[in-house]
């Protein structure tokens, strides 16, 4: 989504590394370019203007002169203003003191409101909560057979005592006999709240109809729904590949409907991304979510900072860590850090489960975008195919369970029906198989704490130091028999809890604490954060 703007700033801010003062002329070439691409991006001119002013003024001012990197300092500027724009602080549903809380959704037909209420009743069930939908869109076609069916999947039920618009036809038509009606959506939703209180629903999600574009049918009826019903919640639904048009439509819908939060859906696709730099600036109003996709699971909640963070290609590490946690089986993890650190083969077997986990946090290609720095590699992230993770996934359940736990007694003959059932060829098989032959020694290596590269992978340009190695010098042991058995033995304990700490951070297992007695109730407990590198030490929530 923010492709464009994020190259352009990266560009932008490469122009000023290495200088030691930056000039008012510096100052002034780098608001033009960063106005330039924020104008490119569709961002309202409203916006911009505000941006860039205050960008410049602090630019200009102390807190930039006195710097010892003046140019790390106008990025962390350009950072904060971001978030200011994006809506500053991450806003979630606030619920009602008495159940249950009503969410009214609102926007034009072809927003999304449809799919995001099976998005947000799914994410709301994970919570522990009891959602029902209710099906208030009466007029666009099949809408109500369409929440059926995003409820079915997300396994919400859906309270639809209407069919509405059942045979394709226009949502109004006009005739001798007056306007077409297919069924009072004020009255289904005043319905779907007693059938919630009745039930014992906590979270009551209206999904109301929309327009092409805005008029005063689609706002009276919003209206007549939003009086009705008095909901806790009114989201806006907006399409965040609308350009400009999005500041009007959402302040049209601001005023007709005054909703409390923004949902920007669409936000996977390839347009500039201006919506969602000028939405919240120009409404007052926070963005709440996101959608990203046609799945359930699609869905997150909107964090301005983390956003922020993507368009300057710093990478969203701690929502990579979010979905990290609620994929992976805490029970999986403790077996497979028990498994290292006992030294036990790597299975095919264990690789599927891994495997499967990570299908669980989404593609692998948003999850690399995620990480700092890859919005240079877009170009090898665009070419990387996440259907080899199906092909890779189809020879190994083409393996019998035998092969799967002693993949060394794979044979030619084994190889060839394993080629054959998973539709590959036998070279693929036995590349697979060197592959993860090398990743059984890496990680037994890493086990007993053996240092070096990842096995048949190329070094990386720059790493380790410079010059010839000097070898290091072993530590003489002590020619005392008791003394030498005491260092022996401290020896033996500091490489047991080397890798138990390597365990722990491999497959997300506790490690032991800085005493070696317990668990510590911090992880970060006794770590230094000035061991990493600059910047990341906002990730720590200011430790």
């Amino acid at each position: 989504m923010f492709a464009s703007l994020s190259d352009r700033l990266t560009a932008t801010f490469k122009n000023l590394r290495g200088k030691g003062r930056l000039t008012e002329s510096d100052v002034n070439a780098t608001i033009r370019d960063i106005r330039l691409a924020l104008l490119d991006a569709d961002v309202a001119l409203p916006v911009v203007k505000r941006f860039t002013g205050s960008v410049r003024e602090r630019a200009l001012g102390a807190e930039v002169s006195q710097a010892l990197n003046p140019a790390q300092q106008v990025v962390k500027i350009v950072q904060e203003e971001l978030v200011g724009i994006l809506g500053g602080q991450t806003r979630t549903i606030r619920f009602a003191k008495q159940p249950p809380t009503v969410i009214m959704l609102a926007g034009l037909q072809g927003s999304g409101k449809t799919t995001f209420a099976g998005k947000l009743g799914k994410w709301l069930k994970d919570q522990g909560h009891t959602p029902l939908l209710v099906a208030a869109d009466l007029q666009r076609p099949n809408a109500v057979t369409q929440l059926e069916v995003v409820g079915e999947r997300a396994g919400i039920p859906v309270f639809a005592p209407e069919r509405g618009n059942m045979g394709g036809h226009d949502a109004v038509l006009d005739s001798g006999e007056g306007t077409r009606s297919f069924g009072d959506p004020v009255s289904v939703s005043r319905l779907g709240i007693e059938q919630a209180r009745a039930r014992q629903y906590d979270v009551v999600i209206v999904d109301t109809a929309g327009r092409l574009a805005v008029d005063a049918n689609l706002m009276q009826q919003a209206g007549d729904i939003r009086a009705a019903i008095a909901p806790d919640e009114v989201l806006f639904v907006l399409d965040a590949m609308i350009g400009q048009a999005a500041v009007e439509t959402a302040q049209a819908f601001h005023e007709g409907v005054a909703f409390t939060g923004v949902v920007l859906s669409k936000l996977d696709g390839d347009a500039r991304g201006g919506a969602a730099l000028s939405v919240a600036e120009l409404t007052g109003e926070p963005i709440m979510f996101a959608s990203t996709g046609e799945k359930v699971t699609d869905f997150e909640v909107f964090h301005p900072d983390r956003m922020a963070s993507r368009i300057l290609d710093m990478g969203d590490v701690l929502t990579l860590i979010e979905q990290a946690e609620k994929a992976f089986d805490k029970r999986q993890a403790d077996e497979m850090a028990r498994k290292f650190l006992a030294e036990e083969d790597f299975t095919f077997e264990d690789f599927l489960q891994q495997m499967n986990a990570i299908k669980k946090m989404g593609s692998l290609k948003s999850m690399l975008k995620m990480m700092p720095g890859m919005q240079g590699m877009r170009d090898q992230l665009d070419a990387f195919d996440d259907r080899e993770f199906d092909r890779v996934e189809a020879m190994v359940r083409s393996m019998t369970p035998f092969e799967r736990t002693h993949p060394k007694q794979i044979n030619g003959s084994r190889r060839a029906r394993i080629a054959k059932g998973s539709g590959v060829t036998v070279t693929e098989v036995n590349q697979l198989l060197e592959r993860f032959g090398q990743a059984q020694k890496m990680m037994k290596s890493m086990a007993r704490g053996g240092g070096g590269g990842l096995p048949g992978m190329p070094g990386i340009p720059g790493a380790g130091k410079r010059g010839k190695q000097q070898p290091q010098r072993k530590k003489s042991k002590s020619g005392n028999p008791a003394k030498r058995a005491a260092e022996e033995r401290a020896a033996a304990e500091k490489a047991a809890s080397g890798r138990a700490a390597s365990a722990a951070s491999a497959f997300g297992a506790p490690g032991p604490d800085s005493d070696g007695a317990g668990q510590d109730a911090d992880p970060l407990a006794g770590f230094d954060p000035s061991s990493l590198p600059k910047g990341f030490e906002k990730f720590l929530g200011g430790r």
